[in-house]
């Protein structure tokens, strides 16, 4: 039996392997990745839910401090619902509106190769979403 932490340390380096094949890669003290894709600042942690269970999940700010615009919301909400790889989120503050993209997945036995192609796919998502709602919030 092997622990939470040996678990969620083996998947998170396994991680940062495949990502750096393709980013800079940075490890903060609590051993969550931070790294950017396209402007979009991205964060992974792990979490083991069970024994055999550990999961990475991926958090990437798309956009922060938008216009909170009606049809930058429904944009959004177009878009998640066209997404394979994450869930979209629209979160109103003070500034205007922020979305996020998170994906969350079991991870722990994928080979490096595998493991960087499924980042990168939720990673890309993310900054094409990213130009694509600047573009509307600058109203092209």
């Amino acid at each position: 039996m092997t622990t939470e932490a040996a678990d969620t340390a083996a998947l998170l380096t396994s991680a940062r392997e495949a990502l750096e094949r393709y980013l800079e890669v940075h490890v903060d003290d609590d051993g969550a990745l931070t790294f950017s894709h396209a402007d979009v600042p991205c964060v992974i942690q792990a979490t083991r839910l069970a024994e055999g269970l550990t999961v990475l999940s991926l958090t990437c700010v798309v956009a922060w401090d938008l216009p909170d615009d009606p049809a930058i919301a429904a944009s959004a909400a177009e878009r998640a619902g066209q997404g394979l790889f994450g869930t979209l989120g629209v979160v109103r503050s003070e500034k205007g509106i922020d979305i996020t993209l998170r994906y969350a997945f079991p991870a722990e036995g994928m080979d490096p190769s595998p493991l960087g192609t499924l980042l990168m796919l939720v990673v890309s998502t993310a900054s094409q979403l990213r130009s694509d709602l600047l573009g509307s919030a600058a109203g092209e």
